[in-house]
């Protein structure tokens, strides 16, 4: 029988690299509770309909990368991204009452596309959505909310903000309109994809990978040409308000989303430290979202962030925590090292207790582990109400009273 190996494009997160992972997570959530955001979760799996209503039945993600199955004669697709999600739970649980609503979200999302550095077809978000405020000044706070997530992790001098403007909805139609007409010039040369969007959703063909396209849409004419007045303050204000936070931006005329539910404002954090310049962390404004789903009208905006990428860029993290092995000298001394790990547990200590093994191998087990004491129980220590503990650093011991042991590990919880 051959090996077992995992499904292409899927990957086992061993202990060590699930630590960055959790260190990129934890961090996010951490900042994210600052600025006011709680945690919440919806299912990985939806309705199909929940995806091909807000991403739209032409793009690449509906039509090539979703994974999709029936059940019980339900269409059912797991989650390729959360904004959906949370948009759909927002209209279930009827939380119109609630806002503004500021949630955090971490899981794994499921894209069927060429597996490669940092992207994989299961992979892992995490993200924030701000819902129902209008006003720029909320923009400008979930930016800062991912500037300050980088910061955190120490990668924000590894990322450019690049920034845009999509305006409102007049400003997309009457941009809409000028692209549409500079591309039938060329409706001939574009992809088989492309000329299908055309008609439906012409900004999606901005979007577009292939090289034939890229070309065309380099001579394309830019969203601000087409911007009114509403939509030029909000970026001013937009970018008054980025400038007052002191967070650094790129502008990238050429930066869009293409469907029509978004407005305003387009950002991504990228990069070049994994190779190729990549996206590290994107988002925008999406206004209509909620209300083409079937919900009210309700403005919001919100971005997404992949862990393994942002796992990748972040320093090695130490251990997760000081670990104190316990080590029975003999056999008799079982029980007494058993009772010694629960008490040092229940007090807030990381503790390893070997299941087996003569002194020596245990020793070699606490070094492997990255033991920062040991703590030797033998028969003499425990008649006298003692342990050695030794500074596995250093090599330095001395005796301690067991009842002083909590606080003279004190720097090790």
């Amino acid at each position: 029988m051959a090996s077992l190996q995992p499904v292409r494009g899927t990957r086992d997160i061993l202990p060590d690299e699930m630590r960055r992972h959790r260190r990129v997570e934890d961090a996010a959530r951490a900042v994210a509770v600052r600025y006011g955001f709680a945690e919440m979760a919806t299912p990985i799996f939806e309705f199909t309909d929940v995806f091909v209503r807000t991403l739209g039945d032409t793009s690449d993600i509906v039509t090539k990368e979703m994974y999709s199955f029936e059940r019980s004669g339900d269409a059912i697709t797991l989650r390729p991204e959360n904004t959906a999600g949370v948009a759909r739970a927002f209209i279930s649980n009827g939380l119109q009452q609630q806002l503004p609503l500021k949630v955090f979200y971490r899981g794994p999302m499921f894209r069927y596309e060429r597996p490669q550095k940092g992207r994989m077809r299961q992979f892992h978000q995490i993200g924030v959505e701000l819902l129902g405020v209008a006003d720029p000044l909320a923009d400008v706070e979930t930016i800062a909310l991912a500037r300050h997530v980088l910061e955190e992790l120490g990668v924000a001098d590894k990322t450019v903000l690049e920034l845009n403007t999509l305006g409102d909805g007049e400003s997309r139609d009457a941009y809409r309109n000028r692209l549409v007409g500079y591309l039938r010039d060329f409706e001939n040369k574009l992809s088989e994809d492309s000329r299908a969007r055309l008609a439906k959703n012409p900004l999606r063909i901005l979007d577009s990978k292939d090289e034939g396209d890229r070309r065309i849409v380099a001579g394309a004419p830019l969203m601000g040409e087409s911007l009114n007045d509403a939509s030029k303050r909000f970026f001013e204000s937009l970018l008054k308000g980025l400038d007052a936070c002191g967070v650094p931006y790129k502008l990238n005329p050429r930066l869009v989303r293409g469907l029509d539910y978004y407005s305003h404002t387009a950002f991504e954090f990228t990069t070049d430290a994994l190779g190729a310049q990549g996206t590290v962390l994107a988002g925008g404004r999406y206004d209509g979202l909620i209300e083409q789903m079937g919900g009210p009208p309700t403005p919001g905006i919100g971005w997404a962030a992949g862990v393994e990428r942002l796992a990748l860029l972040v320093a090695e993290p130490g251990p997760a925590a000081h670990v104190i092995a316990v080590i029975p000298v003999g056999p008799e001394q079982a029980d007494a090292a058993l009772k010694l790990t629960q008490r040092l547990r229940r007090s807030g200590f990381a503790v390893d207790l070997g299941f087996s093994g003569n002194v020596g191998k245990r020793m070699k087990r606490a070094d492997k582990i990255g033991a920062a004491v040991a703590i030797l129980l033998g028969e003499a220590e425990l008649a006298r109400g003692a342990a050695t503990v030794r500074n596995m650093k250093t090599g330095e011991q001395a005796d301690v009273p067991l009842d002083e042991l909590d606080s003279r590990l004190a720097a090790f919880r």
